[in-house]
């Protein structure tokens, strides 16, 4: 559960007026164990990663090859969910693939900003 203060903070940046933060907070105070039994019967249950095949594909000769070779990255990603075992298969071109990784990097980065934390430990 979070604190009084991190409640406070949380709210404080939606720009309600005073009183109405107050409200808010009593009315936190008075239903947090509801609320956090609420919000875990809620919670997704998303697929977590079990493990990953890769395999990168050139065609090195073609008699109609007028163009430059473009290499593709095949990814197969085991999944589990709920004791199930799921695979998806995915097919990228290297450039794409690069830009994904920068994206997952950068929203790990992300993820050790002080909001964030605040947010994530909210929720948990």
């Amino acid at each position: 559960m979070i604190s009084e203060l991190d409640f406070q903070d949380s709210i404080f940046v939606l720009g309600f007026s005073e009183e109405l933060n107050k409200l808010l907070l009593q009315l936190y105070l008075d239903n947090r164990k509801e609320i956090r039994t609420i919000l875990s019967e809620l919670a997704p249950d998303f697929p977590s990663y079990h493990s990953l095949e890769w395999r990168l594909d050139v065609q090195l000769a073609s008699r109609s090859l007028r163009q430059q070779i473009k290499p593709s990255v095949t990814i197969k990603l085991h999944l589990n969910q709920n004791g199930d075992r799921n695979t998806q298969v995915l097919q990228t071109d290297p450039a794409t693939l690069l830009h994904l990784v920068q994206q997952l990097e950068q929203a790990l980065e992300e993820m050790k900003t002080n909001h964030c934390r605040r947010v994530v430990r909210n929720i948990k």
